[in-house]
Order: C-alpha cells, then sequence, then structure tokens
C-alpha cells in the first residue's frame, strides 16, 4: 500500500498523536469496531439492510475469483491493515487514548466537511438556485430506519474508503511514480482522478442518483462529490485510513441528521 513516508520509527515518541494516528496499526483498531458493528448489524437485520454499492463491487469481484465466503471482505480488510503496518516496522502498540483523540479529529473533520457543503448551498442561493438546495446530494445509501441508516453509513465509510483510497488511490499513486512522475505530481493525479471516479460512481446502481446532464442540480452534486472525493483523499494520503473512515462516517451520519 501506499504511504507518504514518516521519520524513522526509532525517533517517534508514544504520545506522537499526529504521527501515531497516522500508521495501519491505529486504523485498524479505530476501523475494527465500525467493521464488527456494521457486519454484525446487516447479519441482524438480514434482508432489509441495503448494502453501500462500493461493498457490493467489491464482493462481487471476489465471487468472481471464487472467493464468495461473506466474511472475508472484511477479513481481507484487517490482513491488509496488518500487512501494510508490518511493512512499516513500527512497533505493534498505541499509545493510551489515541482512539479517542482520531473520534474527536473525525468529528471535527465531518463538519468541515459539512461547512463546505453549506457554503456550496448558500452560493447557489446568492444565485437563486432554491430548488438546488432543496436537493442538496444526501449519502447514497437508502435505507429505512435510523439503525439501518446508521449501519448503512459506517458501512459506507469503511468500504468506500477501501475501495476509492485504500486500493484505487493507492494503485493510481504506485503506476504515476512508476511511470517517472515525481511524488507530489503523482499524488495530485492520483487524488483528482479517483476523485472523479468516486464522484461518478454515485450514480451507477438502482440506488444511485439519475444522471440528468441538462439539470444543474446534477452538476452541483457532481462537484460536492468530486470535493469531497477530493477531501478524503487528503485525509487518507496525510492523516491516514482511520481517519479518512472515521470522517466519511462521520460526516454521511451527520448530513442524515442534520
Amino acid at each position: 500500500m501506499v504511504f507518504i513516508p514518516l521519520k524513522s520509527g526509532s525517533n517517534l515518541l508514544a504520545n506522537d498523536y499526529w504521527s501515531e494516528s497516522r500508521q495501519p496499526l491505529a486504523s485498524l483498531a479505530f476501523v475494527a469496531p465500525i467493521l464488527v458493528v456494521y457486519e454484525a448489524g446487516v447479519v441482524a437485520l438480514g434482508p432489509q439492510a441495503i448494502r453501500n454499492g462500493a461493498e457490493v463491487w467489491l464482493r462481487r469481484l471476489l465471487e468472481i475469483l471464487d472467493f464468495g465466503q461473506y466474511f472475508l471482505l472484511p477479513g481481507l480488510t484487517v490482513c491488509i491493515l496488518l500487512g501494510w503496518h508490518y511493512t512499516t516496522r513500527r512497533p505493534w502498540r498505541l499509545s493510551r487514548g489515541i482512539l479517542s483523540r482520531m473520534a474527536v479529529e473525525c468529528a471535527l473533520l465531518a463538519i468541515c466537511l459539512r461547512v463546505i457543503l453549506q457554503a456550496e448551498a448558500i452560493l447557489l442561493q446568492t444565485f437563486g438556485c432554491f430548488a438546488a438546495i432543496r436537493g442538496m446530494p444526501r449519502p447514497v445509501s437508502d435505507v429505512s430506519g435510523t439503525i439501518g441508516g446508521v449501519l448503512g453509513f459506517l458501512g459506507a465509510g469503511v468500504y468506500e474508503e477501501l475501495l476509492f483510497r485504500l486500493i484505487l488511490l493507492s494503485i493510481v499513486l504506485w503506476t504515476a511514480r512508476r511511470l517517472g512522475s515525481d511524488p507530489w505530481t503523482s499524488v495530485v493525479v492520483a487524488v483528482i482522478g479517483t476523485s472523479i471516479f468516486f464522484s461518478a460512481a454515485h450514480y451507477v446502481g438502482p440506488y444511485g442518483d439519475p444522471i440528468q446532464l441538462g439539470r444543474f442540480i446534477f452538476w452541483f452534486g457532481f462537484l460536492f462529490r468530486f470535493l469531497a472525493g477530493v477531501f478524503f483523499s487528503v485525509l487518507f494520503v496525510g492523516r491516514g485510513f482511520g481517519i479518512a473512515v472515521g470522517a466519511h462516517a462521520g460526516y454521511d451520519i451527520l448530513v442524515r441528521l442534520f
């Protein structure tokens, strides 16, 4: 997996939150409870649980490869983070309170993204686009009920970040570097490219928004989701997988509740 390198682990203090929270081990410890709650909730809800599109695509890919076992996908998510942390050669321990501080950071970042959406809505209001504001993009997970909705947003946080950031962004970044791009150009290309794909993915499948190229609200939604993709990609590169997942799930829940 691709990760912006930090300073040598020998000089990393145990209480250095900004460095430690970026590490795959911290991401695993932070994401694992979210993953357990989501998968347990989906099993409990049964057919009423509507899954996130990214999860469906990943499961279908595994089925094509003849790996259709239900718990293989969350298991692979855990194994990827464990293997990633092993390659960093950093200690297998976490500082006390690291997870609670990550939760607070994710909540603040979710609020920041909500402010970006509100700013875009205010800009539209200025130009009199009231109909577009009433149709502001909301999370794609169209599930009924508060419990089902929250579970859907937790799944979106994990599996959309797994697909679009941990897998696709890393692949594009690695490919750009292999083609001779310098590190920061590679990051820019990867962030923009995967963010366009992230936005477009919200218009695919039975629960995706309709494609209406002649309507302003379509382009409003597409642009915002592109900006959200950039936001989450920058978080992934600069703050790690766990923070990106927490901010994503937190934002989806925030939009549903407010």
